[in-house]
Parts: C-alpha cells; structure tokens; sequence
C-alpha cells in the first residue's frame, strides 16, 4: 500500500487528545492465594481510587472494596503496598482516613488500627501476616497534629493484632526510614531494611535482622555505597534479598550464622529505584528456581534461574514488569505490559519446559493498526559527564509510524525530546498513549534515560550525584544532536518539552547559550531550586542534597541552576502550561518566564488552568493541553493541523 505524503506532524490520526484521556485503568500491583489471584485496579471513572479484584479458579471475577474504599496508602507520599491476602482475608489502607481495615469473605471492612488525631495522621503500608496468622506487622508513618513538617514525621515498624482493633505495638524505630518489614517462617525474627537521610533508598540502605525474643540486632548487608532491597525469607530460614554491591541490583542469600552468597549475578537491573513500597521483581518456585525481571538495555523482561545455576532469559514479549508473583508450585503471575500494549495480567506456567502464558485480565483493546503504533529503539549515544569528560548515553527512540501517511520527498521529521520524571527513574518502553499521539501525526519522540537513570547499574545512576541540571540536560542536547547527524530527523526542528523534574531539565536545556532546540514546552517545571528544597516532604526533604549539593549550605550552586534566576537566557519559543493553585511550582514563577520572553518579543503560549495543581487531572484540561503544545508546534515549525480534529490554535504571542 503506498503512503499519502504528508508533511510530518500534520498526519491525521485516531490516536487524538479524546483517545488519550479515555479512561484507562492502571494496573499495578498482583497477589496469589491457594487458587485465587488479586490484584489492584486504579480506575479514573471512580475517582482515580484503586480497587482490588478477585480471580477466582473458575475465572469469576469480582470487585472486594464496597464503594467508598479505596486501597491506597500516603506512606512516603507514593505509597505502595497497600493490600495483602490470606485464607479469603484482604488487610488495606484505606485512602481518606489511612487506617489499616480486615475485610473477611463476605463481611465488611473492620478498622484496625485507632482513628488518628490528625486526619490521614497515622499512614500504613508494606505490611504481611506474621506466620501463625494472628499479627499483623507493617510500616507506620506518623505525622503528629502541630507537628513542624517533615521533621516531626516518625516512620516506625508496627505489630498489631490481625482480626480486631487495638493499639500498635512499635517493633522498630529511630532510622528515619523503615521498610519491607518481613517475619521469618518460624515466627523469630523479623528483616527490615531502613536508611537515613540525606541518602535515598537507590543510594544507601542497611538490611539487619531483628531477634523478636528482645536479642541483638545482625546487619545482614549494606552501608555506605550499597542499595539494598525486597528481603525475602525462605522455607529452610534462609533471606534473599537484591543488593547492587557489584554495581548493579542482583539477588544474594543470606543463611543465619553464615555469609551473604550470590545468587544470580549479571550485568542488569532486577531491582528498581523505591520510589514506592513493595517491590516484586522475583519470586522462587516450588522446585528453588527462581524466576525474576531484569532491565538491560532499555527493555525489562524475564529471566530464570535453573536450580543447576543456569541463568536464561525468557522468550516473553513484555518489556515492562510490574510485579511477580508466584502461583502454585510450577506457575508465576505477573503485571506487564508490551511496546504495542498497555499492562495486563497473566499466568505464565512452567510445567511443561516452554513457559506457557495465560491471559487473566486482558489489556484494553484500543483498535490500533501495528503499522501505526511506533515501537521504540534503544540507541546509545555519545555525551559527556558533570567534568565535561566523555561517555556513553541512553535512550528510546520512536520513529514516525503510521499505516496511511509518510512524510514528503526530501523531509525529515521534527523531533520531540522527551524527559522522565523523578529525576532517578527511567524510561518505559510499554505502549503509551501519550507517546503515540506524537508519533502518529509524524513526529519522532526520544525519551532520554540520561545519565542518573535506572537500568544502567549503580556507577550510571550516580552520574547524577552534585549534576542534576547538567548531566541530563548535556546527554538531552546530545541525544538531539546525535539523531540529527545520523540523519533520522530534521537537525533544524528539534523541541524539548517535560513537566515537574522534567520541566526543569526542559528549561534549563532551553537556557543553555549552545543549545540546539528551536522550542520547548514547559508543563509546570520546576524554576526556583530554592523553593522546592525548602517545601517538599519528608522522603525528599534531603533528595537534593545529593543531587545539587546541601542546601543552604551550596545555595550558590541552587541559584546558578535556577531557570527563575536566568529568564534572560531563554532565547527560544517556549509554550508554558500551569495550574492556577500548583503549589509546588506557583504560578508566579511562570508567569516571570513568560513576561521575559514577552519583553525580549520571543514567541511565546501560556496557558493557565483554573483548580489545577502540580500535574493536570481534569481530562478536558489534559486534551487542552496536548493539543495547544501541539498547535505550538504547528506554528512554530509551519505545518497544519489535521482538520477533522477541530483543535482550537493556541495564541503565540511574538510570532511573525
């Protein structure tokens, strides 16, 4: 079939504002129980609360929280963990008051835990069934009524009664942060992984475990320079757990009285950065196999370790896992998704040598050609690090993609530089439809993993350490450049844009005086360092200490790489997005960007949208959004938009 020219960026599509804010519920976290498989739903038609859902062994499935329950939790703000299962018995956090609540089969939701003085001021997550069935031990944060911020909040291991209210009783406490509170087999003892600031969880974390009895402490494992994570008691009393002390996350066995010993060792990720409680990247099989994901190279995917020692990859086709979980003694469920669909999940058995997979709860079906759907490529680059010396850099590459459309003779496509959040986090290479909005009228879209992201082992996340607003803004202009010199797109039509973390590096990349973008879109980013060291909560109070250096100690260096403090060297057609009540980035700080570009007659968009915070929830405010950066974009690189759409053209200011 030959294609209709078109010039890149004004392909019609039907992956449109409309179809990208279609409600798409998140699947995130799984768990097994006998025959019964679980697992939680975020659903924005009800709120954006998540709900847990039961498959049973005939395939029945039935939604458990009755409504106004939602199975959330606020520890560290980012929560996880929220939910466990035993005997047909579900334990939750519930989200408007963060009490722990026991749902039996067919009962309803009993509290456990005491109403706190403070609304949402005792939050709890991370938690399990001691082995006798009787406790219950997870995380507590405490955030006291008149208590001062962050420096009043308590993070604490709590014990309480598994089947009625009554008062938690404190296990563990004085490090300022306390996870992954799991009891041995025999009931004796109790792992725990914790750190202090100013270190993060990817940075240095202590696994020790605690005598029950009232003996000593034993440190299993971590210090200084190690990240240790997801402690897992087996049946014989031994602990595995994932450490990076050989420069990437790689599973090790500990046996009481004895040495930590590897357990599987390669060059790749099967930890991921604890942004969030209760990580599941392995799980061990009945026969001691061990099944496990793995980042490499940009995709994640599945691997298993043989009881001989042998270490295979899977033939699977997905490239992003969410969680694992063991089903039976010969079986796995997972949460994962695919370059060409959204998360689902599935059973993968292994009883019969080639693993089988079982569709349990399907992906959305969106009617998307494969010829439309663009699949990204990992490509490797070069850049240079904080010192100016160089190195190798990482990222996503979609091209173009559509069944009916190809560009003109003799044009290369505009490119979108895209940038992840955190910033210690990474690009996703699981169907996006944010992604494919761009790709599918023409764009190429490059979704940098900059040196600080996971997925490259520990010595390439800590380029980051003292250089956020270089390191990643050097390797976006160098992902830009490189693609350009390679001849995949147009060197002259290269555009940033990112929000929050994402919006500083797209304000900073855009203030560099050897810059190579012709525009930018800046949703709600982050301008005045200052600001967001001095107002975040607890768990990155301390963040930028790493990242920048200590504040206010190096308050030079956070006002040199605060874009509200240089407006004057943004000499590029920018497009600013806010919401009216973000607290985080306020509108004024914008609003100072916009006004210096105004006064140096720049072009310039700016929208503010009213009852917004620090990210756009309204679905018509996201369409609004998309499609202004898109008529953005239209404007400032001469193409027209497809007409079916009726997308309303955003007023640039300053264009001649």
């Amino acid at each position: 079939m030959s294609l209709t020219e078109l010039p890149f960026g004004s392909w019609p599509t039907s992956i449109t504002s409309e179809f990208v804010v279609a409600a798409a519920v998140r699947l995130s976290e799984v768990r097994v129980d006998g025959t019964d498989i679980y697992w939680s739903e975020g659903r924005p038609e009800e709120g954006g609360r998540t709900q847990i859902v039961r498959r049973g062994a005939d395939g029945t499935v039935t939604d458990l929280l009755p409504d106004g329950m939602d199975a959330r939790t606020a520890v560290h703000e980012y929560g996880g963990a929220a939910w466990w299962v035993r005997d047909g018995v579900l334990w939750f956090a519930n989200w408007a008051d963060q009490r722990l609540y026991r749902l039996g089969p067919g009962g309803a939701p009993v509290p456990l835990t005491p109403a706190p003085a403070e609304p949402r001021g005792d939050r709890y997550g991370d938690g399990e069934l001691a082995p006798d069935g009787t406790t219950v031990v997870a995380v507590r944060e405490s955030h006291p009524a008149g208590g001062r911020g962050a420096i009043d909040v308590r993070n604490e291991i709590v014990r309480l009664s598994a089947d009625r209210a009554s008062q938690p009783e404190i296990l563990m406490s004085g490090p300022d942060f306390v996870v992954a509170p799991r009891v041995s087999p025999d009931g004796g003892s109790l792992a725990v992984v914790s750190w202090d600031h100013p270190s993060m969880p990817w940075d240095d974390t202590v696994l020790r475990v605690r005598d029950l009895a009232g003996g000593a402490d034993t440190v299993v494992a971590g210090g200084p320079g190690e990240s240790v994570l997801e402690p897992r008691w087996q049946a014989d009393g031994s602990l595995l757990f994932l450490s990076d002390r050989n420069g990437w996350w790689n599973l090790y066995r500990w046996t009481p009285g004895g040495a930590v010993t590897p357990v599987i060792e390669l060059d790749a990720e099967i930890g991921m950065p604890a942004w969030q409680l209760g990580s599941a990247r392995y799980t061990v099989l009945g026969d001691g196999s061990i099944v496990f994901a793995r980042w490499r190279d940009g995709y994640d995917g599945l691997g298993v370790r043989r009881t001989d020692g042998s270490v295979a990859d899977l033939d699977l086709p997905f490239s992003a896992i969410a969680a694992i979980e063991r089903a039976g003694a010969d079986a796995v469920v997972v949460v994962a998704a695919t370059p060409t669909a959204e998360s689902g999940v599935y059973r993968i058995g292994f009883g019969g040598g080639t693993p089988q997979v079982e569709v349990l709860r399907p992906p959305r079906e969106l009617g998307l050609d494969d010829a439309s759907v663009s699949v990204p490529e990992p490509i490797s680059f070069p850049s240079v690090d904080g010192a100016g010396a160089p190195r190798t850099a990482h990222a996503l590459f979609y091209p173009p993609a559509s069944r009916r459309y190809g560009g003109t003779a003799g044009e290369l496509p505009p490119l979108l530089v895209m940038i992840h959040g955190g910033p210690t986090s990474l690009a996703v290479p699981a169907f996006s439809p944010h992604t494919q909005y761009w790709t599918s009228r023409g764009f190429a879209v490059v979704d940098v993993n900059y040196g600080g992201s996971t997925g490259y082992g520990r010595a390439y996340r800590e380029l980051l350490t003292g250089a956020w607003g270089v390191v990643d803004v050097a390797d976006c202009l160098a992902a830009a450049r490189w693609l350009g010199e390679q001849g995949r797109v147009d060197p002259r039509r290269l555009a940033i844009r990112g929000g929050s973390a994402g919006g500083y590096t797209t304000l900073a990349a855009l203030a560099r005086a050897d810059t190579a973008f012709a525009a930018g879109a800046d949703h709600f980013g982050v301008a005045d360092l200052e600001a967001l060291a001095a107002e975040t909560h607890k768990f990155e109070s301390r963040y930028l200490d790493g990242l920048i250096g200590e504040y206010p100690a190096r308050r030079d260096i956070y006002r040199e790489r605060s874009p509200i403090h240089h407006v004057d060297r943004l000499r590029k057609p920018l497009i600013v997005l806010q919401g009216s009540e973000d607290a985080v980035v306020p509108p004024n700080q914008s609003e100072m960007i916009v006004e210096a570009l105004r006064t140096r007659q720049i072009p310039v968009a700016y929208l503010v949208f009213d009852g917004e915070q620090h990210g756009f929830r309204r679905a018509e405010n996201i369409r609004r959004a998309l499609d202004a950066e898109l008529s953005f974009y239209g404007q400032v690189f001469e193409f027209a938009l497809p007409s079916a759409e009726g997308i309303e053209p955003v007023t640039v200011e300053n264009l001649a």
